[in-house]
């Protein structure tokens, strides 16, 4: 088979290895628009369960993806002057020009083409048995076709920036900080032995009230240092990590299609979904999209009969992450909602914020719900019961409200 995947990300990449494994006769080529070695961003986050799944599928990327990720298995939150630290799942970070340089490299070295400053528009596809629209959350090639994929772009409320810096977090922190125009918060993580992400976000009001969104970047980056002079401990952040102009505060865009291929054409990954980021789930998802389609190719002789499994397994499998998402995103943009709790009952529902439950029932008495049902079976089988048939319920009415 002859594949074009167009989009240099790690879900094109990883599946043309997939893809290479399974059959050394394929021909594939990843076409990147950007010269090689540029990415934006800095580190990117997983879990043990997708480091698991890729040991399962190439165990040689997999190692060498292990070996040049950091660990941790605690969590602290900073709010105001108080910390709280629990323990919990281990995380991994990894530079995301380093995941891209691993993927690159064994693709490379399966015989994989990549052509980079190789730009490829919707009016001139390929000449592939197979077209993988692997070119992110703006895709042009799911734009040209955007009325029969049924793509919808709803925008989030609070603005973010993702910056850098080189204070090496021990632990996934979260800072929120109380300020003049009101509250604004980071979460930071350790990508490799220098460096962490952190990504910081805040209410439309608060940003504009600090003067961050007429700032040149020099200047915000001064006033985010320090408003978060506690968590950096002198450390400076650091703006976009290609070095393309100034850092700029973007709003997330939650992207869904009704359909996720058309003739020979795919989606995968941003192209075809995205999750907030405040789950760390994005790399995850479009890695876990790769490994589906190069399964269901694998499964069925037929184009039209593969793709139909892909999307059905994928949208399926999406259904819980795209809850949390959506969830985790309001417990941000309703922060006074939770902030003035005790530390560790804060805390603890952050650690909810994925839950369908807990916009519906008052903080405190969710807590102790929460609490109670550690301890009593039926209480917690009533809570995962109760939990989505009200949240189903109110995002009915919200599609109703906005139609």
């Amino acid at each position: 088979m002859k594949v074009a995947c167009v989009g240099g990300g790690p879900a094109g990449l990883y599946l043309s290895i997939l893809l290479k494994l399974r059959d050394p006769s394929h021909e594939i080529t990843v076409h990147e628009r950007d010269p090689e070695g540029s990415t934006y961003g800095w580190g990117v986050t997983y879990w043990r369960a997708l480091l698991d799944k890729l040991h399962e599928h190439d165990p040689e990327s997999a190692r060498a993806l292990d070996a040049h990720s950091v660990r941790w298995n605690e969590g602290t939150a900073r709010v105001r002057d108080l910390v709280t630290r629990k323990p919990g799942d281990e995380g991994f970070g990894i530079g995301r020009h380093r995941l891209l340089e691993i993927l690159a490299d064994r693709a490379r070295a399966l015989g994989v083409r990549l052509e980079f400053e190789d730009e490829i528009g919707p009016d001139a596809l390929p000449d592939a048995d197979l077209v993988v629209a692997g070119d992110g959350v703006h895709s042009a090639l799911r734009g040209r076709w955007a009325e029969h994929f049924g793509t919808e772009v709803t925008a989030g409320r609070n603005p973010y920036v993702w910056l850098g810096t080189t204070r090496v977090f021990d632990a996934f922190t979260f800072a929120f900080v109380e300020s003049d125009h009101g509250w604004i918060w980071c979460y930071g993580y350790p990508f490799d032995a220098g460096r962490s992400t952190v990504v910081v976000e805040c209410p439309p009001a608060t940003r504009d009230g600090l003067g961050l969104d007429a700032m040149s970047e020099a200047d915000g980056l001064a006033v985010l240092e320090k408003l978060f002079a506690d968590v950096l401990d002198g450390h400076p952040l650091m703006g976009r990590s290609d070095g393309a102009g100034s850092t700029s505060w973007l709003t997330f865009r939650t992207v869904t299609n009704r359909t996720w291929h058309h003739g020979n054409l795919v989606l995968l990954g941003d192209a075809a979904h995205t999750t907030h980021y405040s789950i760390g789930a994005g790399t995850t998802l479009a890695l876990e999209d790769a490994i589906a389609l190069a399964d269901a190719l694998g499964a069925h002789a037929s184009l039209p009969d593969a793709l139909d499994r892909y999307e059905r397994e994928r949208k399926g499998a999406l259904l819980t992450a795209q809850s949390a998402a959506r969830h985790s995103a309001q417990w941000y943009e309703n922060l006074t909602r939770y902030i003035d709790l005790p530390p560790e009952r804060m805390f603890a529902l952050l650690g909810q914020r994925h839950s369908p439950l807990l916009p519906y029932v008052p903080p405190q008495l969710y807590y102790r719900l929460d609490r109670a049902a550690g301890r009593l079976d039926s209480l917690r089988r009533l809570k995962r019961w109760l939990g989505p048939r009200l949240a189903r319920a109110a995002h009915a009415r919200e599609l109703s409200t906005r139609d």
